[in-house]
């Protein structure tokens, strides 16, 4: 019992060692957020730091003070805008909850919704600025006015009703499917029909950002905090007493000039070793204790919510169970602005003080209309994006400016043509509108792997009903290697890329390759629910574990407790991967592990002890036992940004639970 308890404290204290790699890579990649700051500093290409208060605002002021910017302009300078609101975005997801503050979270989601207003803002003002111009951009034929703009970021849609033909009733944008269906009463009224599909979405609100990191902190041990502060205080007065009392020594020993130097030098390397040792003692403390942090940071990535959202409105859209794809789709029905006319050798235009105002749709009063279905929904024939996939048939939401949400009535007839990527349906009133998705419709997962690549790279492949998505991960960074849809390859435009594992979630999110649980995901899915304790120690270990080993899913890990997770493993040193391998199976609790006797296809589950084997307090040296020397050597020179990565997609995807 106490060769036990001994090799117990052995393991757990290597493995503490072992564990060091989360901290210090917490450490670099502060390192990494300051060395940012600084190359944006040194690079001088005028465009301002968004984290910065002053140089945003200054921005910000400017660009408001320009006017007459025409669409192409607006669309040019909206590069930049997006590009600072995708760094300030980023900047709150990327930094640690323990290092935000309220202060900074309030200035920077701030700053990022006075630009998405201004940018919005500005296209107003430009589509305002092409209306006036519609009679001398006409085209010949019809006599009305259509103009299609393009960009990566924007596209926008415009026709203008300059003939007012009852008949003209189908407005068709030219070499594109998009367009309007158009009742009798539009068709003869001095109106504009814009489409403004912007590829992101401005609409939705901001996720609100929480600052409670306090009350997951206590999980970090008193002693450790106290311990840190006992050791500075000791450290501040231990200095002056060693340097007085090696001082005082020195006074009272009377020899020579030459010996007096020799112990003054005595005295000074002594200083400096008391330095150097209190120094070092110090930042153990810190590293313990920043070790701490980061693992509460960890474990609140995989805690479950305890309530699910509720929601007061019918027909509320629920964005912890739906997601937003495609951007948004801006649909105005505006009033014609007048015209430019030419006067002499000058072109003289009203300039109206209101600016670009909408054509009520329907009017709120229709006391002199005769018929009673004068104002029928209008039908809308829109293209969707083409890098966002859709696992099924999209659904069309609408924005309630008043309510501040999306919701799904005023919609009807919708229709989808998956290989033409056209959806159609017919719209009560004009508005944003976006195509919503099932957030969780991957999961659960059906099977995962995470196989070694090389040194410090893996892959990371998770099958689900729909699709298999390949990840690569090298050292700090991720990759899209490969899609799959219906067992065939499908191309993203995220293939290639290599992104900080936040970034890439984020992309891939955005893109509708939502792998990745929330806190409110368990309401909505059925999953394996293990202890949040049990589940972040198995992520720790795997990821130690993941350069020489592969690790799978297992079809016995939804049979064991809550209190166990169970996954298959092999040694794995080539870059290939290897045809039938010979997986064991090893059963961990969080504070013990073993192999199995059973393997996958055995018919009954039994957590019978594997012969010749024997318990361990951790997976890594459960996998110690049967590995080989070259694996271990791989093993302990891990790069510590790697392992934190492949232990950050781990926490993220939440493979044990949600498969």
């Amino acid at each position: 019992m106490q060769q036990d308890l001994e090799r117990r404290n052995e393991e757990l204290e290597e493995l503490s060692l072992l564990e060091r790699c989360f901290p210090e890579a917490e450490k670099l990649k502060q390192d990494t957020r300051l060395l940012s700051q600084w190359k944006h500093y040194i690079q001088c290409d005028g465009s301002p730091d968004p984290s910065i208060a002053p140089e945003i605002n200054t921005f910000i002021s400017l660009w408001k003070e320009e006017t007459n910017e025409t669409f192409e302009e607006v669309i040019a300078k909206s590069k930049l805008v997006l590009n600072l609101i995708e760094k300030l975005k980023l900047i709150l997801l990327e930094t640690p909850p323990y290092y935000l503050e309220d202060k900074n979270i309030i200035q920077y989601q701030g700053s990022v919704l006075e630009m998405q207003e201004l940018l919005h803002l500005k296209f107003n003002i430009a589509t305002e600025i092409l209306l006036r111009q519609a009679s001398t951009l006409a085209d010949l034929d019809s006599g009305n006015m259509e103009k299609v703009i393009q960009d990566e970021n924007v596209t926008l849609y415009v026709w203008a009703n300059l003939k007012k033909n009852p008949r003209y009733k189908s407005v068709r944008f030219s070499e594109t499917q998009t367009g309007f269906e158009i009742p009798r009463i539009l068709a003869t009224s001095d109106i504009a029909l814009r489409l403004l599909h912007t590829h992101y979405d401005h609409v939705t609100p901001l996720r609100p950002i929480s600052t409670s990191f306090q009350g997951h902190t206590t999980r970090i041990p008193q002693f450790v905090k106290d311990e840190v502060k006992s050791v500075e205080a000791a450290i501040s007065k231990e200095l002056p007493e060693e340097s007085k009392q090696l001082e005082n020594e020195s006074n009272s020993v009377h020899e020579e000039e030459e010996t007096k130097c020799e112990e003054q030098g005595d005295i000074e390397v002594q200083t400096s070793f008391v330095q150097e040792e209190s120094d070092a003692t110090k930042c153990e403390l810190e590293m313990k204790l920043l070790s701490e942090t980061v693992l509460s940071a960890q474990l609140l990535l995989i805690e479950n919510a305890t309530e699910k959202p509720t929601f007061f409105e019918d027909n509320e859209v629920d964005l912890c169970q739906f997601t937003t794809l495609g951007g948004v789709y801006h649909l105005d029905i505006l009033e014609l602005p007048p015209q430019y006319k030419p006067m002499k050798s000058w072109m003289i235009v009203e300039i109206l003080k209101e600016g670009l105002q909408k054509y009520i749709y329907p009017p709120e009063t229709t006391e002199d209309v005769e018929t009673e279905n004068a104002f029928p929904p209008i039908e809308v024939t829109l293209e969707v994006q083409e890098n966002v996939i859709f696992f099924e048939d999209p659904m069309v939401a609408r924005w309630d400016a008043e309510g501040k949400h999306w919701q799904t009535d005023g919609i009807s007839n919708v229709s989808y043509k998956s290989e033409e990527r056209l959806i159609t349906f017919s719209l009560e009133t004009f508005g944003p509108i976006t195509l919503i998705q099932d957030t969780h419709v991957n999961m659960p997962f059906q099977s995962w792997e995470l196989r070694p690549l090389g040194v410090n790279k893996v892959l990371l492949t998770v099958t689900t009903v729909f699709t298999e998505v390949q990840i690569q991960i090298k050292e700090d960074l991720c990759m899209l290697a490969s899609i799959k849809l219906s067992d065939k390859k499908h191309s993203s435009t995220l293939e290639g890329k290599w992104m900080t594992p936040i970034s890439f979630i984020f992309a891939l999110k955005e893109t509708g390759l939502n792998i990745f649980p929330s806190g409110h995901s368990h309401f909505y899915v059925i999953i394996n629910y293990k202890d949040p304790l049990v589940e972040l120690k198995a992520y720790r270990q795997l990821a130690l574990l993941s350069s020489a080993f592969a690790f799978g899913w297992s079809k016995w890990n939804a049979v064991c407790t809550s209190k166990k997770v169970i996954v298959k493993v092999y040694e794995h040193l080539t870059e290939e991967p290897i045809q039938n391998p010979n997986w064991t199976l090893l059963m961990f609790s969080g504070n013990r592990a073993q192999r199995l006797k059973i393997n996958e296809n055995s018919e009954t589950f039994s957590e019978a002890l594997k012969e010749e084997t024997e318990f361990h307090s951790t997976l890594y040296h459960m996998v110690k036992d049967f590995a080989s020397k070259e694996a271990m050597e791989k093993i302990r020179s891990s790069n510590c940004q790697f392992i934190d990565s492949v232990c950050y997609m781990l926490l993220s995807t939440r493979l044990l639970s949600y498969s």
